[in-house]
């Protein structure tokens, strides 16, 4: 399975980005997270539903000084992603 999410608040320049990929490697996902010119985070991640819902509770916490409002999920099909990347 894969989803992309956008994540809004404060999450950028709070070290949101490197937080998911922790997270998202913990959990064994491959992925992405960029930033978005409108402050928003975008999050692919790639594997199995039970990991990817685990990401999904800990995008909507982040770290110590993310407040993160609102976390829109699309769920598709996975493409065949190996790694996570920041961006």
């Amino acid at each position: 399975m894969r989803i992309v999410a956008l994540v809004a608040g404060r999450v950028t320049g709070v070290g949101y980005r490197r937080f998911v990929q922790g997270k998202a490697r913990d959990l064994g996902l491959a992925g992405s997270a960029e930033n978005l010119t409108d402050g928003r985070v975008e999050v692919v991640a790639e594997g199995e539903r039970p990991e990817l819902e685990r990401l999904l509770h800990w995008l909507h916490r982040g770290p110590a000084h993310a407040r993160v409002t609102q976390v829109d999920v699309q769920w598709t099909e996975a493409t065949g992603l190996s790694e996570f990347h920041i961006f």
